[in-house]
């Protein structure tokens, strides 16, 4: 199995080599634009959406592993540019369904023969994935949905995962280091999630955890697990039809109301991430149905996280600094959650949460929407010092998906609202508002003593100057090495200097070869100057997202 496995990702290498180099060889050429030699190439929207349509080709052509990567890929604006994730977010995952013969023998090597297990068996799946697909059944008289494992797909799953390995050291060499981080966690989360989504028993183990967390909320329902005719490959659950949640017309005929549907939806997931710490991390609308009765069904949960109660508490922060308009505690939030580096340009920083609040304030300063805010916060994550961490990626992901559901729903819907509502209602707000005035009494205090310790200390510093035993202790940090460069640049004119004098002189008073020599010597100097006065670094200073910047981003892209 081992060495089928090893071939098979030999192969797999090679196809997929082949299938990337042309893109790969195109990044190559951004940054040298003759590969070994010449400046960067100027990449603008329109390449890199026609590059983005390329790589959706390749992911398709790659298969099952490959197009969960592309999705992966969709929720990491951190890696990708906003060209990339808007063309990978349209990437479904739906492929030919496998011949039933193959998946009887799944369901048979699981639960034995399919007559003995089920009473009845539609050979014929009513969905089909990537890494499953999904039948009708009964079992005691009652409709069951049956979701088994694409035959032989762990195999293929397992080599294709080698050969992401295999190839992230080279695609680490066409990326910047500010991306490398974000990368290879996502080779390891990838592979982390992939392998979960295809466990039917983790799979069986949340939905019940999520079920019983909603076991008194009267908005949702989760079918519950068959549990003897379940097991690592083969999961069966209750069967509960309902309407597609984006089936606009079919909700209006049953007279559903659809805002309050939108709001019962983020709620929901509000709960779940804030409160109860796990959550259905697929709610795109073929995962989530309605009852005549206007409850929520959810469907599939392969795809489902946890988050522990740190990261609970940095997303409440989060939640309540948006509610409020406050950049600083946005930052603050954003730092402790690690989506954002310490070292980043707060002053900068600030004036991207600045302009992307006042974008999409309504005329009431309280409505504005969190799509909106995040569309803006990815836009700048492949240009600012942003990353996501492994545990965070997944509530990304939920949070923009289910603010698109909802929209659908209803196009006036505002989640900030409905968030700060909950949040109210639950009590975060008003213990943020307790916290900020124990903290302000701790600086009050804290300035006090402050206050009367300062005096005797400035008389002391006076004392020393007046003694003239008074020094100043300085060090300066220069990570990008400015001072280094400003003297090499400056050793480089001197020595060009004094070789251009030199020629001068030696051509007046000398012979040709010495003139030749000196000539030469200055003009290697030369050389070497101004590749140093070319390079992106050092003194040169990188330029500050302003809001002409914004703006003129924003007409190019229009254009």
């Amino acid at each position: 199995m081992v060495t089928l496995v090893n071939i098979r990702a030999y192969w797999r290498f090679f196809v997929v080599v082949r299938q990337f180099l042309p893109l790969l060889l195109a990044y190559a050429r951004d940054r040298r634009r003759f590969l070994v030699v010449g400046g960067r190439r100027r990449v603008d929207a329109k390449t890199r959406r026609r590059r983005a349509d390329r790589l959706l080709d390749s992911l398709l052509t790659l298969g099952p592993t490959f197009i969960k990567l592309g999705q992966l890929l969709s929720t990491r604006p951190d890696i990708l540019p906003p060209e990339y994730i808007d063309v990978l977010s349209q990437l479904q995952d739906e492929v030919p369904p496998a011949d039933w013969s193959a998946a009887r023998e799944v369901v048979e090597a699981e639960l034995g023969p399919v007559d003995e297990a089920f009473d009845d068996f539609d050979p014929d799946p009513i969905s089909g994935a990537s890494l499953g697909q999904v039948y009708t059944a009964a079992v005691d008289g009652d409709e069951v949905a049956v979701k088994v494992r694409r035959p032989n797909i762990e195999p293929l799953v397992e080599s294709d995962l080698r050969v992401i390995r295999w190839s992230l050291p080279i695609l680490l060499t066409f990326i910047d280091d500010s991306r490398s981080f974000s990368l290879e966690n996502l080779a390891d989360e990838f592979a982390k999630t992939i392998r979960e989504e295809m466990d039917y028993e983790r799979e069986a183990e949340m939905l019940r955890e999520i079920r019983e967390s909603f076991s008194g909320d009267d908005t949702v329902v989760i079918p519950p697990v068959v549990e003897d005719r379940s097991g690592p490959r083969v999961l069966t659950m209750e069967y509960t039809p309902g309407t597609k949640i984006n089936d606009l017309e079919a909700l209006e005929a049953r007279e559903i109301d659809r805002t309050r549907l939108a709001e019962n939806l983020q709620r929901a997931y509000l709960r779940m991430i804030i409160e109860d710490g796990v959550f259905h991390a697929d709610p795109h609308p073929g995962n989530l149905a309605v009852t005549d009765e206007g409850r929520i069904i959810f469907y599939d949960f392969g795809m489902s996280g946890r988050v522990d109660e740190f990261l609970q508490d940095r997303i409440v922060d989060f939640y309540v600094a948006v509610a409020n308009q406050d950049t600083d505690a946005i930052l603050d939030a954003l730092v402790e959650m690690g989506t954002l580096s310490p070292e980043a340009d707060r002053q900068v920083m600030g004036e991207v949460m600045e302009l992307a609040i006042q974008d999409v304030r309504g005329e009431d300063i309280e409505q504005y929407r969190v799509q909106q805010i995040v569309g803006q916060i990815e836009d700048s994550i492949y240009e600012f010092p942003f990353r996501l961490p492994k545990n965070l990626a997944l509530v990304l992901r939920v949070a923009t998906v289910v603010e698109g559901v909802c929209v659908t729903l209803d196009p006036e819907f505002d989640f900030i609202t409905i968030a700060t509502d909950y949040l109210t209602e639950q009590g975060y707000r008003e213990e943020s508002i307790r916290q900020y005035i124990d903290e302000a009494g701790d600086q009050v205090q804290e300035s006090a003593l402050a206050t009367v310790r300062t005096p005797p200390k400035l008389e002391s510093a006076l004392d020393r100057i007046d003694r003239e035993n008074f020094h100043l202790r300085a060090e300066i940090e220069d990570s990008n090495d400015v001072f280094d460069t400003l003297a090499k640049r400056i050793v480089y004119g001197l020595l060009l200097t004094a070789g251009v004098l030199s020629t001068a002189v030696l051509y007046s008073f000398a012979t040709v070869r010495s003139t030749a020599v000196a000539a030469a010597f200055s003009f290697g100097v030369a050389v070497l100057l101004y590749r140093s006065l070319r390079e992106r670094k050092g003194i040169r200073a990188k330029p500050q997202f302003t809001r002409q910047n914004l703006k003129e981003r924003r007409r190019r892209e229009s254009d």
